[in-house]
């Protein structure tokens, strides 16, 4: 089962008759339980770059699967005739199945390529990453997306090392590295490993462009609801929903002009997270968060 699977459907209050759009389809769990609570008049559009996902589809006329990327959003169902939705979910979390295959790159456990391309069309690769960026891009990606400790010394160490040593393998990325790891290695891989995902597939930038077409998208009393798995992305989910921008504090405006009143109302005063039996079930949803808003 999904995280928050529950309470991701409740929070958006499905109406029988509605259109919805599951902008992370995966493993389909989601999408199953929206069409459970839809009606036959109903609808639903999934969304999934990764075109493994589409194996999950269910024999269901009211789900249309769309092998997109979700920043792409409005464009895609423009292109079905829809120019406005009852409700969108969007899980952001990798999905188990793309950490469970070894040759996707994504996890720590397994000796794969550096992958970790959620949409395989595309050609920039984490080995790519790795071996092409400056010290400088990497320091900066490694401190911004992954929150490494020492994210300086890193970068420098890999830029003196793939001169003479191949990191092509997560095996021997993380054996090359090993000199520089900082506290508990599984903890500071996955930061590393993080970073690079994020940077991969320009997870922020697509997350940034989601949340700015769902207000114009929802249809009044329409709501969205968003699951995060770490901090970077639910400050982008918390800032858009409270005050339709993505900065940490309202800037003031020298000219007095007055900023547009928000289109959200949100429906979550604290983020919604995981109770003590889902985490027993699913360790992997310790850092979820849920977060919802409705339409004005």
């Amino acid at each position: 089962m999904p995280v928050l699977y529950h309470e991701a459907l409740d929070g958006l209050e499905i109406r029988p008759e509605g259109i919805y759009v599951d902008c992370t389809f995966g493993g389909g769990g989601h999408s199953r339980g929206i069409l459970e609570r839809l009606g036959p008049q109903g609808k639903l559009y999934a969304f999934d770059q990764d075109n493994d996902a589409r194996q999950n589809l269910p024999n269901d006329a009211r789900i249309t699967f769309l092998p997109h990327n979700f920043r792409h959003l409005a464009r895609m169902l423009r292109l079905h005739n829809v120019t406005q939705v009852h409700g969108i979910l969007a899980d952001l979390g990798v999905s188990s199945h793309q950490f469970d295959q070894p040759e996707r790159g994504f996890s720590t456990r397994y000796t794969g390529d550096l992958d970790m391309r959620m949409d395989q069309r595309q050609a920039l690769t984490a080995a790519e990453i790795v071996n092409t960026y400056s010290e400088q891009q990497l320091h900066k990606l490694f401190e911004q997306y992954g929150e490494v400790t020492n994210a300086k010394t890193l970068a420098r160490t890999i830029v003196d090392l793939r001169r003479s040593v191949p990191l092509k393998t997560i095996a021997n990325f993380k054996t090359a590295l090993n000199s520089v790891v900082k506290g508990n290695p599984n903890k500071y891989f996955a930061q590393v490993f993080q970073a690079l995902r994020i940077e991969v597939n320009d997870e922020l930038g697509a997350l940034k462009e989601l949340l700015q077409q769902m207000p114009a998208l929802l249809l009044p009393g329409g709501r969205a609801a968003v699951i995060t798995f770490h901090s970077l992305e639910d400050r982008i989910v918390k800032n858009f929903f409270k005050r339709g921008s993505f900065e940490d504090e309202d800037l003031s405006d020298p000219y007095g002009q007055t900023k547009a009143a928000p289109l959200l109302k949100v429906i979550t005063r604290k983020p919604i997270v995981p109770g003590d039996k889902e985490l027993k079930q699913n360790p992997r949803a310790r850092s979820a968060k849920l977060r919802v808003a409705e339409r004005l």
